[in-house]
Parts: structure tokens; C-alpha cells; sequence
């Protein structure tokens, strides 16, 4: 015995089930996509700082018992004034400026040198711009017992 409404509810069920599933990519694809990938609103002199924090890795930084290597040791910048930080190597050997924390910038990405640019060799820079207050540790990753820290605190004028 043939049942026809078993037929219609079959095709308006098959229906029912794409009509959902485009809905669905429609909404991930242009709603939450867009909004999970949103990136803060930051304003753009934090992200381009009028000036900038120098830090030295000095000559013989890799001898373990020298205790200058990064100089100074401890920076301190403002949002909005010297929030990007510069390291410069003068030493011979290669050195990374690596977070101790795994720390990653919403803007700007992880505090790592090796990310970005690799290994500092003699005369050359990394520069990293922090868009949030914090303390970031930092050490070289081929030399652990060279560390630092990098404050960055709120601008209030």
C-alpha cells in the first residue's frame, strides 16, 4: 500500500534540513567569523608611539658570569608616548628577545623575537610595540641567564 504523505514529509524534512544548513554557513561566515576575529579598537598613537625605548644587548652579553647584558635592564614606557621598545645587539654573537610568559599582543602578536625576525645578529634591532599595560619578562633564548622586564603603564595626561 503506497502512502503519499510519507513521500511529502520526506522531501519538506530534506528541505527544512539544507534550508538550516545555509543558514548556518551564512551566520558563521558573516557574523561570527567577522566578530571572533575582530581585533581591538586601539588608538593610533599607541600604535605608532612618537618615541621609543632603547635597550642594549652589550658586547659579551653570551659570558654567563657578565651581569650587563641587557642595559638597562628594566624599561619602563607609556601608552601613547614610548610604548615601542628597541632592542639593539652590539654584541657579536646572535640573541632573541623572548617573552618569559608566552605573551601575545592582541595587535601586534607574540613578544618574540623568533617569531618574527629570528635571531638579533651584531647591529641589528628588534622592535616590538605593546598596545596593553603589563609586565612583560623577557630573557634570550640560546642565552637563558639573560633576562629583563618591560613595564608599560597607562598614559594619564
Amino acid at each position: 500500500m503506497y502512502i503519499p504523505q510519507l513521500k511529502n514529509t520526506a522531501g519538506i524534512t530534506i528541505v527544512a534540513f539544507v534550508v538550516a544548513v545555509a543558514i548556518s554557513l551564512v551566520y558563521y561566515q558573516y557574523f561570527y567569523l567577522p566578530e571572533a576575529n575582530r581585533r581591538p579598537a586601539v588608538p593610533a598613537e599607541v600604535l605608532n608611539p612618537p618615541e621609543s625605548v632603547k635597550v642594549t644587548i652589550v658586547e659579551g652579553s653570551y659570558i654567563e658570569t657578565q651581569e650587563r647584558n641587557f642595559v638597562p635592564k628594566q624599561v619602563r614606557g607609556m601608552l601613547g608616548v614610548d610604548n615601542m621598545i628597541v632592542w639593539v645587539n652590539e654584541d657579536t654573537t646572535f640573541h632573541s628577545v623572548t617573552t618569559d610568559t608566552g605573551y601575545v599582543d592582541p595587535i601586534n602578536g607574540k613578544f618574540d623575537s623568533l617569531d618574527t625576525i629570528g635571531l638579533i645578529g651584531h647591529g641589528g634591532t628588534y622592535e616590538f610595540v605593546f598596545t596593553q599595560t603589563g609586565e612583560y619578562l623577557y630573557h634570550c633564548e640560546p642565552h637563558p641567564w639573560m633576562t629583563g622586564k618591560v613595564t608599560i603603564v597607562e598614559n594619564f595626561a
